[in-house]
């Protein structure tokens, strides 16, 4: 189903059709024709908005001052308001919950209206993914409370998984079905002193690679999330199968941001042969990742994503662009975590919120895929809107690793080229011009490492030697350890299996490569395993007194590790897996030998652990430990083949090789270009391989669990989950003319700074709240009443949440309680009893604000909530915008006094009457007069901004008015 529109899309702009090239039927609006030179000094992601305007112009929703004050965006930047129409959505089950209940709703409301239901649809792509209901109900944990001096003995982790432990095949500890030989011979010296596995079984026996089962933790979590969440799965596998442009990925699939960066993304949209830029809103936070792909998109509010799903555009103020141009190359040591966090600490000191960022420059093509979606990631922490990379021919390059063919990808780059929405360092027509630009030389960052004793204390490894020098000459705290200096070059000898080794101040015996937290992006794992081949073939060693180890994340670290030829160099160099989960970082290391230990007490060393973990605290290794450090994994690898801290990686050698040439770090460090090759062959493919499979395939629970597959949803009136919403109870098949509002009382009187929160609060449910009280009716116990962001999809219970914040502050209560006055009786009651009493009774009801009325989170109930209890206006002094437009969308008046006056000021108690009228020519802005019981009258202003908002009040709000459009 198309979107509802006054006339024919890109009506104004049809002589910028063209056809892509000579032999295709591939159509597209050549948007670079439009404006000259105008267009070429545009940034690359205003140029994605000043496209989709074009290509939805129809008069009415997208005019044609839209597309021209877009493409005049040099001047209109920050001062005007412009429509964008996103080319899909993207949902979580969360929000995706009231959505598609009111879509499900609508189709009985057109049914009623005497209209086809089958019309219904959303207008635009919607994909939702059931990714925000897994609740962890079992879990193992093989780190135990005892003591634990140095770890590293196998703990008993709790019972859960039916798998038996096979003593004689210690290093699969038997916790998979691995039918491998598993001989302790195979792993080498370090093959007893594995920590239990926990949590992330890999999806394949780290030591023989060979496919095993799912850990029970998995499958019980899904079971009960089948269970608990049956209602809502079957009411998305029933919107899947009834409604075009709807796709549902099932549970166990993987997260929102991940399933649309590696399965969604289109990059370029075919539709009827027409080809336009991938864009994309969503509810989930992480959307602005696809940035990094050449994508513009964004996070939006619940309600935001339905008007969308309605044929509706998104309002944003046209933004300014920030340029962020990256020049010189990086360090040889740097890595993308390096990158990723030197780029962000800039972004964040510069000040980008609220803007666009976009990047050029030559360092740009020096960053991967995996680098680019990781800074339009964090855009929260540095508050800008998004981050956009245009597609180069680094994006190419990746998308052939994600399943695009050939034929597609020639296709995407002529178009691309075509309309200038294609980077290349060679760019002709000059870089386009930007609000502000900023420079970051790539050169700038530096490698470093944290320590010794805190996680904060950054340290460059340029300078790792002359601060470990100082640290051990301070006094003893965060940093020092007051060692004399007649003492800081003692060396004790040790002998240990066979040979005598000498240790120092600065001598590394733990060396850890942990790949969790901040070091799970698979570039610096890579990176780590070709140094260590390099290092093996150089004839380089790790002294085996340093108890090394790796610890993956996850058994897909592993995968990649071994398909990429390296897993057997780390295990060359002692670096050996052992196990799935927190081991070294936590306390869990192996003990050190005796040797080491006695060498540590007679010298009194200051010996060193270094692991990339993100935990590094005195002590937290090995009480005898009393140096840490926080590195980079090929860092972590580096150093333990150095043997020592206390070294200079510029001018001291690592060591030597079969013929006594030394070898210093930089012979054997592997080239960005040279892990992001290997990055996407080895890991980009496999995973989305995996991922293809996944979703394609579902699972055995999805693919069994039973749906209705009728064209109206068979509403279960015991549900307590889903249940159709009133919203079309009253809905005729032409809009009546707009009613006055008659002796309205006043429901709330609030004060300033009044947020979606305390309108609509999304935690659990109070047992005492209106709420509880309709849930146990039902025969719930409190245990099953699950939280108000759960029960999205029951009206029932989401009006009764309405206004039920406990820190709700209404000014007739004079102290925080989700309660007011009922005036008729002098009551005072829950809010949802007093509205309910006031609709009895035929009494509309309007709400009394201060300043900044629904700011905070956008919340589609903040706006759904009220109506369904009777209100029919706000009047307040000033409004979040987005809650503005919400009020508008469902049908509520929003009004707002006049500059300098509010309800005080007029001397308005709260207690009187209120009665307007609307005039038949309802215009923007327009000033209503409001009469009160007690004689008093004043005027506020009608804060609608444009005919649109105007059209969907006059229709009762956005549902109703998309509903006529389909009956």
């Amino acid at each position: 189903t198309e979107r509802p529109k006054a006339v024919n899309c890109g009506y104004a702009f049809e002589y910028l059709i063209e056809t892509l090239n000579d032999s295709s039927h591939k159509k597209f609006f050549n948007v670079s024709k439009l404006g000259g030179t105008k267009y070429d000094a545009l940034p690359y992601s205003i140029r994605v908005l000043l496209e989709a305007a074009v290509r939805n112009c129809d008069g009415f929703f997208m005019k044609k001052e839209d597309v021209m004050n877009i493409l005049d965006w040099k001047t209109k930047q920050s001062n005007v308001e412009v429509p964008f129409f996103p080319a899909r959505v993207l949902l979580q089950d969360f929000t995706g919950i009231p959505a598609m209940v009111d879509f499900a709703a609508m189709r009985e409301a057109v049914k009623t209206l005497g209209g086809d239901p089958k019309k219904v649809h959303p207008a635009c792509p919607t994909d939702l993914t059931v990714d925000h209901s897994l609740q962890i109900d079992f879990s193992k944990c093989a780190i135990q409370n005892a003591p634990n001096p140095g770890g590293g003995d196998l703990q008993k982790a709790g019972k859960l998984s039916p798998l038996k432990v096979q003593p004689k095949k210690l290093p699969c500890r038997g916790q998979t079905a691995c039918r491998g030989s598993c001989d302790s011979g195979e792993l080498g010296r370090n093959s007893g002193t594995f920590s239990s596995q926990i949590e992330n079984t890999p999806i394949l026996c780290p030591f023989h690679l060979q496919p095993v089962p799912e850990p029970e933790t998995v499958l019980k979590n899904q079971e009960v999330e089948f269970g608990r969440n049956r209602e809502r799965l079957q009411f998305f596998k029933w919107s899947s199968r009834v409604f075009k442009n709807v796709a549902v990925i099932p549970p166990g699939t993987g997260m929102a941001h991940q399933v649309n960066l590696e399965y969604l993304s289109r990059v370029v949209f075919e539709e009827k042969d027409l080809l336009f830029p991938d864009s994309v809103v969503g509810t989930d936070s992480h959307v602005t990742m696809v940035n990094g792909l050449g994508i513009l998109g964004w996070g939006v509010g619940g309600i935001e994503t339905e008007a969308v799903m309605l044929g509706l555009p998104v309002s944003l103020t046209l933004p300014e662009v920030v340029g962020c141009e990256l020049t010189g190359s990086s360090n040889p040591f740097v890595t993308s975590i390096d990158v990723v966090l030197g780029i962000t600490k800039h972004l964040r000191q510069v000040g980008v919120a609220g803007k666009f960022v976009e990047f050029f420059g030559s360092g740009v093509s020096q960053l991967s895929i995996a680098d680019r979606t990781t800074i339009a990631n964090m855009c929260p922490e540095y508050g800008a809107i998004l981050s956009f990379f245009p597609v180069d021919n680094v994006t190419l390059k990746h998308l052939v690793h994600t399943g695009f063919s050939k034929a597609k990808l020639e296709s995407m780059e002529t178009y691309l080229k075509a309309v200038k929405l294609f980077r290349n360092d060679q760019n002709s027509s000059g870089e386009p011009e930007y609000s502000q630009v900023i420079q970051i030389n790539l050169n700038s960052i530096v490698p470093s490492v944290s320590g010794p004793k805190r996680p904060q204390d950054r340290v460059a490894v340029t300078d790792m030697k002359s601060d470990f020098q100082a640290c051990l000459n301070e006094k003893v705290g965060f940093k020092g350890f007051q060692i004399a200096a007649e003492k800081q070059k003692d060396i004790v000898s040790i002998h240990y299996e066979g040979s005598e080794y000498k240790l120092s101040h600065g001598s590394v015996v733990i060396a850890a490569v942990i790949s969790c937290t901040n070091n799970c992006n698979p570039s610096v794992m890579l990176a780590a395993g070709l140094l260590a081949k390099k290092a093996v073939e150089a004839g380089l060693h790790v002294k085996p007194y340093i108890r090394t180890s790796l610890s993956p994340g996850g058994g897909m670290v592993t995968q990649y590790l071994s398909s990429s030829g390296v897993l057997p160099y780390l295990s060359k160099l002692g670096f050996e897996i052992v196990g799935y989960g927190c081991s070294t970082c936590v306390g869990n290391t192996a003990p050190l030998s005796e040797a080491v230990l006695n060498a540590v007490k007679q010298g009194d060393l200051v010996t060193c652990g270094i692991l990339s973990g993100n935990k590094n605290f005195e002590g937290r290794l090995c009480d005898c430990v009393r140096a840490n450090y926080l590195a980079s994994p090929p860092l972590v690898v580096a150093y333990a083949i150095a043997g020592t801290v206390n070294i200079d990686f510029q001018t001291e050698p690592l060591g030597t090789d079969p013929t006594g040439k030394n070898i210093y770090l930089n012979d054997i460090w592997p080239s960005r270009e040279e892990v992001h090759r290997v990055e996407e062959e080895h890991v980009i493919l496999s995973m989305f391989k995996a991922l293809k499979e996944k979703i394609e395939m579902g699972n055995k629970r999805w693919n069994s669990l039973e749906a209705p597959d009728s064209v109206l949803f068979p509403w279960d009136l015991k549900s307590t989950y889903i249940r159709c919403p009133s919203f079309f109870d009253k809905l005729t098949k032409e809009p009546a003319a707009l009613l006055p509002i008659e002796n309205a009382h006043v429901l709330l009187y609030l004060g300033d700074s009044v947020t979606t929160d305390h309108i609509s609060p999304a935690g659990s449910i109070a047992r005492n709240s209106a709420a509880a009280k309709y849930l146990t009716n039902r025969g719930l116990t409190p245990r099953e009443f699950n939280s108000y962001g759960a029960r999205r999809g029951n009206d029932a219970v989401m009006t009764r949440g309405t206004f039920a914040n406990i820190k709700l502050f209404n000014k007739f209560i004079g102290k925080p309680a989700p309660k007011t006055i009922h005036f008729p009786s002098g009551q005072t009651l829950d809010v949802f009893e007093a509205a309910e009493l006031y609709q009895r009774e035929g009494i509309p009801l309007i709400i009394l604000a201060g300043k900044k009325y629904g700011s905070g989170n956008s919340r589609d109930w903040a706006a759904k909530g009220p109506y369904l209890l009777g209100v029919k206006a706000v009047l307040a002094e000033s409004y979040e915008k987005i809650h503005k437009d919400h009020l508008i969308g469902i049908g509520i008046a929003p009004l707002q006094f006049l500059p300098g006056e509010n309800a005080d000021s007029l001397g308005l108690s709260g207690r009187e009457t209120f009665s307007l009228t609307f005039p038949e020519e309802l215009a923007p802005g327009v000033t209503l007069n409001i009469q009160t019981s007690t004689g008093k009258v004043f005027s506020v202003i009608a804060s609608f901004e444009n005919d649109v908002e105007i059209t969907l009040y006059k229709h009762g709000g956005l549902l109703n008015f998309v509903s006529r459009k389909f009956s």
